[in-house]
C-alpha cells in the first residue's frame, strides 16, 4: 500500500528525501547534536541526546518523515516530514525540519520543500507550516519560498510541551 505521507520519489540534482528508517538514529543525531541548529527553536535543547530521542521517535511515528541527504556526496543534511493530514480538509502540514550549519545560507531548504511542497499538492489544497514564535531565521525561510503568515498558535510538539508558533500557509489556489 502507498504511504501518501512518505513517498520514495522526491530528489532533484540538490537533495534526495528518504524515508527515515529506526537505522538512521545516529546518522541523523550527529548533525542533530550541535547546538547551535537549536538555539532559535521552540525547543533549544533539542541537541541532547534524552531530547533528541523523543524528536527521532516522533519522526518514526509520523510515518511521514525523511532523512534529507546531499545528493552529489550522500551525506546526511538533516530531517523534515509530512505530518497531520486531513484529507476531509485538503490540508497537511510540513515540519519539524533541520539542516545542519553547513546547509544554511544555501539552496537546500528551498530544494526540500519545493520537493515536498510539489509533491503535497497534488493530494491537497494547503499546506500549513509552524514554526516557532523566536524562530527568525526560519521565519524568514518561509517567507523566501512563498508561504504567508496567516496567524499565531500555541502549539504542542510531538512529547513537548505547548509553545507559541507562528503559523504559515501555501495554498494551491
Amino acid at each position: 500500500m502507498l504511504n501518501l505521507l512518505q513517498p520514495t520519489n522526491l530528489k532533484n540534482e540538490i537533495v534526495i528525501l528518504v524515508p527515515l528508517k529506526e537505522s538512521d538514529f545516529e546518522l541523523l543525531y550527529e548533525v542533530a547534536s550541535d547546538p547551535l541548529i537549536w538555539e532559535q527553536h521552540p525547543n533549544p535543547d533539542r541537541y541532547k541526546l534524552d531530547v533528541f530521542k523523543n524528536y527521532f521517535q516522533g519522526a518514526m511515528e509520523s510515518k511521514g518523515a525523511f532523512l534529507i541527504m546531499d545528493a552529489a556526496t550522500g551525506k546526511a543534511l538533516g530531517s523534515s516530514r509530512f505530518y497531520d493530514h486531513h484529507p476531509d480538509k485538503k490540508e497537511i502540514k510540513i515540519g519539524y525540519t533541520f539542516f545542519s550549519r553547513a546547509c544554511w545560507g544555501k539552496s537546500i531548504n528551498k530544494n526540500v520543500k519545493s520537493l515536498m511542497i510539489e509533491y503535497a499538492l497534488t493530494f491537497v489544497e494547503d499546506i500549513i507550516f509552524h514554526v516557532g514564535a523566536s524562530n527568525i531565521r526560519s521565519q524568514i525561510a518561509m517567507e523566501r519560498i512563498g508561504a504567508a503568515k496567516i496567524g499565531t498558535e500555541e502549539v504542542a510538539y510531538f512529547g513537548e510541551a505547548t509553545r507559541l508558533n507562528s503559523v504559515y500557509q501555501i495554498s494551491k489556489t
